[in-house]
């Protein structure tokens, strides 16, 4: 399973596996508070695609087709977490505002599609 929770928000013990999927660590969050297990940067989108994006909900759906493509070239990126959500549940931290137009909710549906 795979689930998808702001950084800000508490972890509880359903998080299962927590991984940080940002390319930037988040905004005045301190790395001893952040309960994790590990953070993959190069999952995130390019620092060009995010910029052009700008977490503007217009852009969604050509947001995703893009950021799709380039997580299609880079497998090993997404891998592990994969596998791990293939053991159980897998929470992807996400520090955007928006809890439905962020790139955490892209890869959330981009990985359930190759499971």
């Amino acid at each position: 399973m795979i689930q998808v929770k702001r950084v800000y928000a508490p972890a509880e013990a359903g998080d299962g596996k927590r991984f940080l999927v940002e390319r930037l660590w988040p905004r005045g969050m301190k790395k001893e508070d952040l309960r994790m297990d590990g953070w993959i940067k190069d999952v995130a989108p390019s620092d060009a695609l995010r910029r052009w994006f700008g977490h503007e909900p217009a852009k969604w759906e050509e947001f995703r087709l893009r950021y799709f493509t380039e997580l299609e070239g880079s497998q090993d990126s997404w891998k592990p977490l994969l596998d791990e959500a293939r053991q159980g549940t897998v929470t992807l931290l996400y520090s955007a505002h928006d809890e439905e137009h962020n790139n955490a909710v892209a890869l959330k549906a981009f990985l359930e599609s190759k499971l």
